[in-house]
């Protein structure tokens, strides 16, 4: 599987932020796993662009960049912190700009993060409605995190530690029919 990519998207827009951390923990577990590369953005990397981008092309020229990324990659993570029972606006706004068959296809794996267990469903109320709009094939397994799996922006949580390495190996069986191996029959 060698040059694939796994790309984090976490929408967020404050450092430090336990959103990016818990995405890019799991990115991070996909690429040690599965031999890929990886990166992962948060809305503070697209700049103040995109506030006011009605359209992609509106999009600076670095935030078109980590657009364009994210359409690529071989794996998509996503992640939001739970604002209302939902993700962020700016998270919204971002996939707003996508063309709506960019993901078609795309394994995305889904987490979020909040300050309590009343809001755990917004992998399965919120994003995964979000992705299924794309024809994105979101995980079966999604992964929400509260206040209480972290100590000082450290995922210390072994449930959810244990919880995203099964979405990880979904990854893997997800990308093994997605780009098999060739073998070579011997003579």
């Amino acid at each position: 599987m060698a040059n694939l990519n796994v790309v984090g998207f976490s929408g967020n827009f404050a450092r430090p932020s336990k959103t990016r951390t818990f995405v890019e923990h799991v990115v991070k577990e996909i690429a040690r796993r599965h031999g890929l590369s990886a990166v992962t953005y948060d809305i503070e990397d697209l700049g103040p662009s995109l506030g006011a981008a009605r359209w992609a092309r509106d999009l600076d020229e670095n935030a078109r960049n980590i657009l364009q990324r994210v359409v690529e990659a071989d794996v998509l993570v996503v992640g939001s912190p739970t604002y209302k029972g939902s993700y962020t606006g700016l998270f919204k706004h971002f996939f707003d700009l996508v063309d709506p068959a960019a993901l078609r296809g795309k394994p995305v794996l889904l987490t979020a993060t909040g300050g309590g267990d009343r809001h755990a469903l917004i992998v399965e109320h919120q994003l995964r409605p979000l992705f299924g709009f794309f024809e994105a094939f979101a995980l079966p397994t999604a992964v929400y995190a509260t206040d209480r799996d972290f100590a000082d922006g450290v995922l210390i949580s072994d449930h959810i530690r244990n919880r995203a390495a099964q979405a990880v190996e979904e990854v893997g069986r997800t990308l093994s029919r997605a780009h098999p191996v060739q073998r070579v029959a011997a003579e």
